[in-house]
């Protein structure tokens, strides 16, 4: 079988859900357990340090399934200009955002409380744009509305792409694959491309005493093979559930580093390593009093497989799936209005 093989609906159908079994849970506040470690892997000299690197990186991911980047390769400048854009974005009139409203069964456009997590079965508290280059017609903002935002935002996704495929790049060679696997995997210039760059506007809140039921964002894991997060320094509340705490459901604190990019594991590449590598539950709880309770912001870069990829680890643990049946069960999941997932041909 090809890597790029069609499945019928049955084959397809055999997967769905597994993921969020985990997910649905957890929707309790646990407690807070800042005795972990997040590693930051340092990725200057990158081609010369490879093997240093890649051991760093699958320790770090085969351990917790997060860790953080420093010297990626995005500058400081870069960065700040890129949640600059995200804030013109946000504040935009509410009535010119709602002009460019995410499809069903498609991660492009703006939505507003409109995501329900499985584990919560609440409205995240926030406002999304999604950028996913070949879903992109009549959602992006006119020129009249916010000048050179498309060029901007595109330029940022792909330097967001770059970092991403040098990590996956180094988890190929320990998973028996190809160095260049899963940069062909995740192929810009092919029209079946589904890598989303995601802007985040959490609104601002008073504080709270005790978290409840509603969250920034209810705990979950990620769509993706790998998830790449800037965060505002001082904007806090990111947490993660190891797979060693979930029984105990302790929850440790990321913490929001200027310049550093955490990463995550995504259920895609967790299900393509046969479960070495792991996709742990994450969420973002509401500030407490006497915290920062602004507006919180935030950008991630989804590594998503090429629709037409299938899924599947050396060992087969898993039945093969399509990268666009995994995506599309995951966006029904997940969003209010439960709609019916598009399937692409």
């Amino acid at each position: 079988m090809t890597n790029t093989t069609r499945l019928t609906k049955n084959q397809s159908t055999e997967t769905q859900l597994t993921e969020l079994q985990r997910e649905a849970s957890f929707g309790d506040a646990g407690e807070d357990a800042d005795d972990r470690e997040v590693r930051v892997i340092d990725m200057s000299d990158f081609e010369n340090r490879r093997a240093e690197i890649t051991e760093q990186l699958w320790l770090a991911a085969t351990e917790i399934g997060f860790f953080q980047l420093s010297n990626h390769g995005i500058s400081s400048k870069d960065i700040a200009a890129a949640f600059a854009e995200s804030d013109r974005f946000f504040n935009l009139p509410e009535a010119i955002k709602a002009q460019y409203p995410r499809p069903k069964g498609v991660n492009a456009g703006w939505e507003s409380r409109s995501q329900i997590r499985p584990s919560t079965g609440t409205k995240d508290e926030k406002e999304s744009y999604q950028i996913t280059q070949y879903h992109m017609d009549n959602l992006w903002p006119n020129e009249e509305e916010l000048p050179d935002f498309q060029a901007n935002s595109l330029r940022f996704e792909k330097q967001c792409w770059e970092v991403g495929m040098k990590v996956l790049s180094c988890f190929a060679d320990k998973l028996g694959f190809d160095r260049d696997f899963f940069i062909k995997a995740h192929d810009p210039n092919q029209e079946d491309y589904q890598s989303t760059l995601r802007l985040l506007h959490y609104f601002p809140t008073k504080g709270v005493t005790e978290q409840g039921n509603i969250w920034r964002a209810g705990a979950h894991t990620d769509f993706d093979c790998l998830t790449l997060l800037f965060q505002n320094e001082g904007h806090g509340g990111l947490q993660v559930c190891p797979g060693v705490e979930a029984e105990t459901k302790r929850w440790t604190n990321i913490p929001p580093l200027p310049n550093v990019i955490t990463c995550n594991i995504g259920d895609m590449l967790m299900r393509w390593s046969d479960d070495r590598l792991i996709s742990n539950l994450h969420r973002v709880r509401l500030p407490r009093v006497g915290e920062y309770c602004g507006s919180r912001h935030s950008i991630a870069f989804f590594c998503q497989a090429n629709k037409k990829q299938i899924i599947q680890g050396p060992e087969k643990h898993y039945d093969p799936i399509s990268a666009a049946d995994f995506l599309n069960q995951r966006i029904h999941a997940n969003f209010a209005d439960k709609e019916t997932a598009q399937k692409s041909s």
